[in-house]
């Protein structure tokens, strides 16, 4: 990186990433580590990529979460970037959806990412600096047949980054959303191709997103170059949405 990169940090600023064990999550912590950051990544495993510092955390459990934010301060130092990727999906058809599928789903994407969100803004707000890059999903705003959970739990982050962006913004935190729409994962090579097609064929980009297209826009939304922007919906996806 050249010292005019708009995007260059100061050196060693501290980021956490949910969900950093695969997909986006591990690609967002690479990014970040590439770009200077020291970076640690929770998962239920523990597992992250390498030179980052891999915590087991479960974050729909807060004893969990608070096990996390100290091992993390102890090794690292006091976070400063948080990068909210964790999530997960039990798509169902409404009429069949139980309210395990529902609490579920909720308990992890929206619950818990808001247990972290509040963790930690205890050492940003002190420090009066602080990133925080929640990721929602293209579903939030344009539905999807079978993830009324997964959709509603997508929409809730925009709601929440953006109370957080009025409530915290004057003290240098900012608060965004990354919504990414159909990017090749694990997750979605599971699809059919018959879904897959019927995605493609609504994509202006006429390509599915990859997972650096991501970890690109998170990287921005972390830098000092996005010190002016907060509770703004960056959508990733190819003009799925064309930003609704």
């Amino acid at each position: 990186m050249t010292a005019t990169d708009p995007t260059t940090i100061p050196a060693g600023r501290v980021a956490l990433v949910t969900g950093a064990s695969r997909g986006i999550g591990a690609e967002i912590a690479t990014e970040l580590l590439a770009a200077g950051y020291r970076v640690a990544g929770t998962s239920r495993s523990g597992r992250a990529p390498d030179g980052v510092l891999g915590v087991s955390a479960d974050i729909t459990d807060p004893e969990q979460v608070e096990a996390a934010f100290a091992r993390v301060e102890e090794e690292l130092g006091g976070v400063e970037v948080l990068v909210a990727n964790a999530g997960i999906t039990r798509d169902m058809l409404l009429m069949r959806m139980s309210d395990d599928d529902w609490d579920g789903v909720l308990a992890t994407n929206l619950t818990g990412t808001f247990r972290m969100v509040r963790r930690a803004t205890r050492r940003m707000m002190r420090a009066r600096f602080g990133r925080i890059v929640l990721m929602s999903s293209v579903s939030a705003y344009v539905g999807s047949p079978g993830q009324v959970n997964y959709s509603a739990s997508k929409a809730g982050l925009i709601g929440m980054a953006r109370s957080v962006a009025r409530e915290l913004g004057g003290r240098g935190i900012t608060c965004n959303v990354v919504a990414p729409g159909f990017i090749s994962t694990d997750m979605t090579d599971e699809l059919s191709d018959e879904v897959k097609d019927d995605y493609l064929a609504r994509i202006p980009a006429k390509r599915f997103g990859e997972t650096r297209d991501v970890a690109h826009a998170v990287r921005f939304l972390c830098s000092d170059a996005a010190g002016y922007v907060t509770g703004a919906v960056l959508p990733v996806d190819g003009g799925l949405g064309m930003g609704r």
